[in-house]
């Protein structure tokens, strides 16, 4: 009786509908009588986790006949930085074209005889992950043979309000900033979609091509609203990359994945936690969290950890540090975090500063400049960065208004 009383009073958890949901309920009427072509990986699935390829296949009126590849392949068989083999689905028996090999953009013979290309990936809304430049390169070559694209919307598992990093600069576009966009940017990947079409964004992955946009249609969700985070829309959570296999490795992507570039810090990939950790050999976990605590970071907290990775250089070693929690997402300082624990590891092992950098190619192009490099290698002090760091954010969520699908 108390628990009939209890479940009576409580909020329903939300129950978003994905794009590929709203999509089947509505009778898959944007792809009748058409031939199509899908771009997905195992992240996507209908709520009821049934793959986007088997769902379209299946369908009356849709012609599904080719499927293309991103990074770790359409059903996942690819590890990080694999290639991705052209080939054919074992399941449909279809022709899968790799985006992840030879090639990262469609060619014009891949599209001949599709007449519209679905995406549908579960995105992280951080600018380095590279299924967005998969997105915007298929874009680029649909509208080159005019063929429109249609997305599949899914959610922002950051939220919707988070802006946070410097738009790139010239000279440092690549797979992994593909777009003149913020490194955590706050739109799902139907808004982003429309941004880059009708803003010139989608310049090719040098950035130094000749925008072009495409006819662009977007499903959205059904209950999907901004201050969401991925764990307040009760949908599963279906890995989109080996490295992030749950829904807090995915909020905490944006705070590590940098630090991870500079190659001396383990922050949890190769053991059960990927980007939740900052830990080494040689740290003492206490005095390391006594820092962190002392800078009274808002939004954020950090716990003592000693543990062994399963794979990767520190194999079986036993390593110490600190992992974190967002008690507060919207105030913390997420993607500065890494620079706030580099600096306190800084001030109590100076011997141990990454710098000066064997490589540097890959970390400039994941923050979209040299700026942060070396201005933060100066003195490896956070606020020598911050106002870089926050310099196009407002300026950026006037204009992304413009493109937002939910409130």
């Amino acid at each position: 009786m108390l628990l009939g009383l209890l479940l009576a009073v409580l909020p329903a958890r939300a129950q978003v509908l994905t794009g590929i949901d709203v999509l089947e309920r509505d009778g898959f009427e944007p792809l009748k009588g058409k031939r199509v072509g899908l771009v997905t990986n195992p992240s996507g699935v209908d709520r009821n986790l049934r793959s986007t390829i088997d769902v379209l296949f299946e369908a009356p009126e849709v012609h599904l006949v080719a499927l293309y590849g991103p990074e770790h392949g359409v059903r996942g068989d690819a590890y990080a930085g694999d290639h991705v083999e052209s080939g054919k689905d074992p399941r449909t028996g279809l022709p899968v074209y790799s985006l992840y090999g030879s090639t990262r953009e469609p060619t014009q013979e891949m599209l001949k005889g599709i007449d519209v290309m679905v995406y549908d990936i579960q995105d992280v809304g951080v600018r380095c992950y590279t299924f967005i430049s998969t997105l915007g390169l298929v874009m680029r070559a649909c509208a080159r043979a005019d063929v429109e694209v249609l997305v599949l919307d899914r959610p922002n598992p950051l939220g919707g309000n988070k802006v946070e990093g410097p738009l790139v600069e010239e000279g440092y576009y690549s797979f992994v900033s593909q777009f003149h966009i913020p490194f955590v940017y706050g739109l799902t990947v139907g808004e982003l979609a429309s941004l880059i079409n009708e803003e010139g964004l989608n310049r090719g992955q040098k950035g130094d091509q000749k925008p072009l946009k495409c006819r662009l249609n977007v499903v959205p969700m059904q209950g999907w609203q901004r201050w969401m985070q991925f764990r307040d829309t009760g949908l599963p959570w279906i890995l989109p990359s080996p490295n992030i296999p749950s829904m807090e490795s995915a909020l905490c992507y944006a705070s590590s994945g940098i630090c991870g570039e500079y190659g001396y810090l383990n922050t949890g990939v190769g053991y059960t936690i990927p980007f939740q950790t900052f830990a080494a050999e040689w740290i003492d976990a206490d005095k390391l969290k006594d820092r962190l605590d002392s800078y009274a970071l808002p939004g954020v907290a950090f716990r003592t950890i000693h543990y062994k990775p399963i794979s990767g250089s520190l194999s079986g070693k036993l390593i110490h540090g600190v992992q974190f929690f967002f008690t507060d997402y919207e105030s913390a300082p997420v993607s500065l975090l890494q620079f706030y624990v580099m600096q306190a590891i800084q001030e109590l092992w100076p011997s141990r500063s990454p710098y000066p950098l064997k490589k540097t190619r890959m970390l400039d192009i994941v923050c979209g400049t040299d700026y942060v490099r070396t201005t933060f290698g100066k003195r490896m002090k956070a606020a020598d960065i911050v106002d870089y760091w926050n310099k196009d954010t407002e300026d950026f969520k006037a204009l992304s208004q413009h493109y937002y699908l939910y409130r």
